[in-house]
């Protein structure tokens, strides 16, 4: 191909902001679907790529839109496969916080080392009476029995001695705590 014949093509694509390019790009997304608009540049930055390497490579003979076409979809479908692959791996390495852990009701949250511990941020240390505006409200979100298996759990308790104390099965212990460490609750904290 020579240098007219590039120079009519990347006018044919390039021109009013890439529109040809883009509504072919568009076209090809449009089969996979569940693709976000902000992705899109992305695709369009990877479509430039495509385009100047199929400019590179074509053979007059053959239907430049089609090489194009074929080039864009292969290109396209290998990067959607490669982020649908990254992500399914970030899943299978990925664990619950409330993964529970040995037979009794301690989940992997109870268990992690760390600076923050929300026991001692919702009760704070015997001297202090006052809490701060945030704990007041992560408080007055929580039922009574919240509370109680709360101040048993921050005075160290164990599950099955809090259970015991306050007469309830281990189900609705389960559900207590559930809600004492639920994001809706806690996120008020943060």
């Amino acid at each position: 191909m020579d240098k007219i014949q590039k120079q009519a093509l990347l006018k044919e694509y390039y021109e009013n902001d890439a529109k040809k390019l883009r509504k072919e790009v568009d076209r090809i997304l449009l089969k996979f679907g569940g693709i976000y608009q902000k992705d899109y540049d992305d695709f369009y930055s990877l479509a430039n790529e495509v385009f100047v390497d199929v400019l590179s490579r074509y053979d007059v003979t053959k239907d430049f839109e089609g090489f194009l076409h074929s080039c864009l979809s292969n290109k396209i479908k290998t990067e959607i496969t490669a982020r649908n692959r990254e992500k399914r791996m970030v899943d299978r390495l990925s664990v619950s916080l409330d993964a529970p852990i040995g037979d009794d009701e301690t989940i992997l949250a109870d268990v992690i080392a760390g600076d923050f511990n929300m026991d001692n941020e919702i009760w704070g240390t015997k001297e202090e009476e006052k809490y701060s505006a945030k704990m007041v409200s992560y408080l007055n979100r929580l039922s009574q029995m919240q509370r109680e298996i709360l101040r048993f759990h921050a005075e160290g308790y164990s599950p099955q001695e809090i259970q015991k104390e306050l007469h309830i099965s281990r189900e609705k212990y389960s559900d207590c705590k559930a809600a004492i460490y639920a994001y809706r609750n806690i996120s008020l904290l943060f």
